[in-house]
């Protein structure tokens, strides 16, 4: 019996010698104690939880090297891997978990619109029911602050940027001849259709290393990944017609749709200013074709749309008028692949072609021009935890530029190649759920101007409440010059601007408020010293001037039952000396404060949405040649006053119809001036205005599909 008692107490004393108190404390980042979180030994049973002072303390019998792990939600898990005797007294800092849902957001400089976009500015409904645009998803965005009203162009105007520093890309492939052509004073039209977009980003400044070739913003489109179902959709317009059939497969779906557009009825009925020889007719075909793996998604798009017109514009310096004429073709195809591969890798591929061929006509000189441009991209992502991203990718873009020029005095013709090759590398960095940055590098090579140009890119977000955040961005940008310039002299160097910003936003419950100040720098403008860029005229990069403003924006959706509306405002303070300046000005196209106000408002009752739109501007500079000054007249404010309607004659047919400028404001866009001055010595002057002060619209809309339900409410 003494033998056995002596046994039990060698090996209970023995037990007792190898046993091991893990102990320690459990904090956050400020050292506030954190109570209820699990502390236990990876692999085994032995744990406990801490105090509500963060403390704990258990016994285990493991020796050697053994991992340490503590968890609690809404932290990020902590491992420490080392002895077992080691691990006393231990203190120990549990990190804040970053919630992609709830944290900040890199926002400066950006508007998203969609439904994967964390917060919405605009949804893809508000692109095509906006009454002003007129189913144009460039034309919506013009409500947005930030941009400048000039309605006889329809293209994006940002910040004090010509319409050529905006850039846009579909499924981050480049779009080069985005627009419809047009001649002076008819509004463009973007060539694709809106509802082929899932999600558009609008980058007013500030924008991400991945893009380049523009010195004010990017319009970035995300086409749809998978249609729901099979349908064919029908249009009649009062301008046109359409019909679109989509056919789903398990993995895949091919979509194709065609339109054609002829204004000569609608100008036989409501005449405008011009005298039409030959209305503007527009016939197009697009196609869409996407194939879903188990790992991708692989996206072909092409487009071809051919326009003609030919009219004779009022000219005051030309007694029978201008005459202009135009035959265009555009071919674009663009394909893409994403996809997934080893450790959370993600393959961003795709290349874009278009082919642009025009025939002008201007007065009894022929015009004709053929460019071929290419883009090929590759970038990678990586996800290495919830705080470090990366993303880094190489381009190639190549431009090929033909132009024949004849009248019955001179003959020219130029041509010339220009190869871009470009690579970039950003980081986003989240230090917690509430500050993360941005770091980015661009570098662009151009084999024409022969330099290098290097594009640094940061933006910093701090999130100061549940619903609100501040955000900093900077960055280098960089611009080619533009081929009206190169196609006559290639001896000049990339544009440059600098951008500042400051951005506050507040997003909760339907309600969204941003303010954005911000300051741009331009250098290295281009310069010449004729009255337009011709061949014999002498071009440098002596050019420069800057832009500051304000931008403010206010939506709500949730103060009135069935009421979504937006309020936009931007100031803008710009100079420029550049093209043929003699001095520093703000350049005509640009105007100190724009306001735009959007509504739409559902009625039951009536099966209807009405929708109205209301847009401000304060008058646009202009030389008059009676006084010395350069650009220091200004117009009468800009108002127009739109209104729409859309009547659900059933679930899948719509009766639509709006008016732009309903009240038939005569608007006007600045002054042509004689050449000569009148038998006064007075230069006589002609108002530059609109085609027509109102254009009406009338559409029909018939959707067949499987369930009865699908309609083109989206697509109004």
């Amino acid at each position: 019996m003494k033998f056995i008692m002596l046994v039990l107490s060698f090996i209970v004393s023995h037990y007792t010698l190898a046993q091991v108190v893990v102990s320690g404390k459990v904090t956050d980042s400020k050292g506030n104690p954190i109570g209820g979180a699990n502390v236990y030994l990876k692999g085994t049973y032995d744990g406990a939880s801490t105090s509500e002072t963060g403390t704990f303390n258990f016994s285990t019998t493991e020796q050697g090297v053994h991992t340490l792990t503590v968890t609690y939600i809404s932290f990020e898990e902590f491992s420490l891997t080392t002895d077992v005797a080691q691990l006393q007294d231990l203190t120990i800092v549990l990190r804040e978990e970053i919630n992609t849902l709830t944290g900040v957001t890199l926002t400066a400089g950006s508007f998203k619109a969609g439904d994967n976009a964390k917060v919405s500015v605009l949804k893809p409904l508000d692109i095509v029911t906006t009454a002003s645009a007129l189913g144009d998803y460039v034309g919506a965005f013009q409500t947005l602050p930030g941009t400048t009203t000039v309605a006889e162009d329809g293209r994006l105007f940002v910040r004090g940027g010509q319409a050529e520093e905006t850039q846009v890309f579909i499924d981050g492939m480049r779009v080069f001849t985005p627009f419809t052509p047009t001649a002076n004073n008819i509004p463009t039209r973007g060539r694709y259709s809106p509802f082929l977009f899932k999600g558009i980003t609008f980058s007013t400044g500030g924008y991400s290393a991945e893009y380049g070739q523009a010195l004010s913003s990017v319009l970035l489109l995300n086409t749809i990944d998978e249609p729901d179902q099979e349908k064919t959709d029908i249009a009649l317009m009062s301008v046109g017609g359409g019909l679109g059939h989509t056919t789903k497969w398990e993995k895949s779906a091919l979509s194709v749709n065609t339109s054609y557009i002829n204004l000569a009825p609608y100008i036989a009925i409501y005449p405008d200013r011009n005298d039409w020889e030959k209305p503007i007719e527009v016939a197009a075909g697009e196609t869409v074709f996407r194939r879903k793996f188990d790992k991708g998604m692989f996206k072909l798009y092409a487009a071809l749309d051919m326009t003609n017109f030919r009219l004779t514009q009022p000219d005051i310096n030309l007694t029978e008028g201008a005459r202009f004429g135009l035959k265009n073709r555009n071919f674009y195809i663009n394909s893409s692949y994403k996809g997934y591969f080893g450790n959370d890798w993600i393959l961003n591929t795709g290349l874009s072609y278009t082919n642009d061929r025009n025939g002008v006509t201007i007065q009894d000189a022929e015009v004709d021009g053929d460019t071929d441009s290419f883009h090929l991209k590759a970038s990678f992502k990586k996800s290495f935890s919830s705080r470090l991203k990366l993303n880094f990718g190489t381009e190639y873009f190549n431009a090929a530029f033909e132009e024949d020029f004849m009248d019955a005095s001179l003959n020219f013709s130029t041509a010339f190649s220009n190869n871009i090759f470009a690579s970039f590398v950003e980081g986003d960095i989240f230090f917690s759920n509430k500050l993360a940055c941005k770091i980015g590098l661009r570098s662009e090579y151009s084999e024409l101007l022969r330099e290098t140009n290097w594009s640094p890119r940061l933006s910093l977000a701090y999130k100061t409440g549940d619903a609100s955040q501040f955000s900093l961005a900077y960055g280098e940008f960089y611009q080619q010059p533009l081929d009206r310039y190169l196609k006559f002299q290639r001896d000049l160097h990339a544009e440059r601007a600098t951008h500042y910003l400051l951005n506050y936003q507040y997003s909760k419950g339907g309600q969204i408020f941003r303010a954005e100040a911000y300051h741009k720098r331009y250098r290295n403008l281009i310069k010449y010293d004729t009255m337009l860029p011709q061949f014999d005229s002498d071009f440098n990069n002596e050019g420069f001037g800057d832009a500051s403003g304000l931008d403010l924006f206010w939506r709500d959706n949730r103060s009135i039952k069935n009421l979504d509306y937006w309020l936009s405002y931007s100031y803008l303070d710009t100079k420029r000396n550049y093209q043929n300046f003699p001095v520093e000005a703000a350049p005509s196209f640009t105007n100190k404060h724009n306001i735009s106000l959007v509504g739409k408002y559902w009625i039951d009752s009536w099966k209807s949405q009405i929708g109205a739109s209301y847009i401000f501007a304060t008058g646009r500079p202009y030389t008059d040649p009676n006084i010395t000054s350069f650009l220091s007249e200004r117009t009468r404010p800009y108002n127009s006053l739109s209104i729409n309607w859309a009547y659900l004659i059933s679930q899948q047919k719509i009766l639509y119809f709006s008016v732009n400028n309903v009240l038939a404001t005569r608007n006007v866009f600045g002054y042509n001036y004689a050449n000569t001055p009148n038998s006064e010595g007075f230069f006589d002057r002609q108002a530059i205005r609109p085609a027509a002060d109102q254009f009406f619209f009338i559409g029909f809309f018939w959707t067949i599909s499987g369930d009865k339900k699908s309609n083109q409410l989206d697509n109004l």
